[in-house]
């Protein structure tokens, strides 16, 4: 065993040193969740390209595929790599990416570069962070992670004005160029003081959960066990409902509720504090309760929010607001529940391996949820009955996570090799 009480981290007791990490994670994904920001970049690019609205999209669509299948591949790399190497790597092929992007002459340029290349790279570096806070500290797991990923989630509260700043200020190309730089100057610098706690590392005083294992399941892998499925769709599930109220939420305010766009506008900066605040709460949650419980509250908050929406009309700002922050709250939620999740459910020592696997939900609600809301307004005329499929989802997610997930809440509940 480590001697806890020698190791220093800044020339601080490692206990409290420790705290350091996860405000450099969050710094660093603070830059990388400057995607959430693309709603700013959109008009300009239709504008400057002569393209539609959906052509527009498609960079950002393409990214969030690309950043969800890298996840899993990164995951697997990052202990023969190791954390410094993995997330300069990460941070280097973001500037790339972006830096390419502010000479697109095209449409399809722009999706290769920004969508392919800027979303390979932040595939590559966001587990990084997770993976180290959630490593340094195994008593705190779920704060730990709620904290470091809130940097994703607020980050358009930061990223967005300046980013529609430098747009005014020097047009949406050349804003690409100087984002690029700007992020892999900030990632690579984090990246050479990220490292992963010695093995058997932990807290002075803190003996942590006795393993469950049995013999039968050592050395079984995370996907031949059933609830890596039963998460795997929760997650999914979550993100859905929580990427396409994100997608719609400004034209909601607009179509049902009838504000104009400079109110709808304030009110979605509104719900990404929301967005930002659910991921601390959903991991204090998720440490006190079991990971089950966790998602089962996020699930009855969004069919509260599916329902009060069915129900909204033209006027009720303080419906739409109440409902649209819970919807924002349970996404970021689940980007603090899931990772919780895969470390109280799995093996602790290959969470980066295993929250790979786990990410890949995330794609596919990304993919589905941003594109299912608009069709069905373009088939039904409205965006009301989008709100019917988010709460039928979220009962399914009740069932699954109260039946599913209640057999696998002990931690380290198997080995994967």
């Amino acid at each position: 065993m480590t001697n806890t009480k020698d190791l220093l981290i800044f020339g601080m007791p490692a206990v409290k040193g420790r705290w350091i990490f996860v405000l450099l994670g969050l710094v660093a994904l603070l830059c990388m969740g400057t995607v959430y920001s693309w709603s700013i970049f959109r008009g300009p690019l239709q504008e400057h390209f002569g393209i539609n609205a959906t052509q527009s999209l498609l960079p950002f669509t393409v990214l969030l595929f690309l950043y969800s299948l890298l996840m899993p591949l990164a995951g697997f790399q990052l202990q023969r790599l190791g954390a410094a190497k993995m997330m300069a790597i990460g941070g280097l092929v973001i500037g790339v990416g972006y830096v390419l992007s502010g000479f697109a002459s095209n449409p399809l340029m722009l999706t290769i570069s920004y969508g392919v290349i800027t979303g390979s790279g932040i595939g590559i570096a966001y587990g990084v962070p997770l993976a180290v806070s959630a490593q340094w500290f195994p008593d705190k797991k779920g704060l730990a992670v709620g904290l470091t990923v809130i940097g994703f989630g607020l980050s358009p509260l930061v990223t967005a004005p300046l980013a529609k700043s430098a747009i005014g200020t020097f047009g949406v190309l050349p804003t690409f160029i100087i984002l690029g730089v700007t992020f892999a100057t900030i990632i690579i610098a984090i990246s050479t003081v990220m490292q992963l706690p010695p093995k058997g590392w932990q807290p002075p005083g803190w003996e942590g959960a006795k393993s469950m294992n049995s013999a039968e399941e050592q050395g079984e892998k995370i996907w031949q066990v059933p609830s890596f499925y039963a998460l795997w769709s929760c997650y999914a599930i979550g993100t859905f409902v929580g990427l396409s109220a994100i997608g719609i939420s400004s034209s909601v305010a607009q179509e049902i509720i009838k504000l104009n766009p400079e109110t709808a506008a304030l009110t979605v900066s509104l719900f990404a504090m929301f967005n930002g605040l659910g991921r601390p709460l959903f991991g204090w949650l998720t440490d006190r309760l079991q990971p089950r419980r966790a998602a089962t509250i996020s699930y009855i908050l969004i069919i509260i929010a599916s329902i009060l929406m069915l129900h909204a009309k033209e006027g009720q700002i303080l419906t739409y607001i109440f409902a649209f922050s819970l919807f924002w709250l349970c996404l970021g939620g689940w980007l603090a529940l899931a990772p919780t999740a895969t470390l109280k459910l799995f093996q602790p020592t290959n969470y980066a391996k295993n929250y790979g696997m786990v990410f890949t939900a995330y794609g596919v609600g990304a993919l589905l949820g941003t594109t299912i809301a608009g069709q069905i307004r373009d088939l039904f005329g409205s965006y009301t009955y989008a709100f019917y499929p988010t709460a039928i989802l979220a009962v399914l997610g009740i069932i699954l996570a109260e039946f599913k997930l209640r057999h696998s809440s002990a931690p380290s509940k198997f080995i994967p090799s």
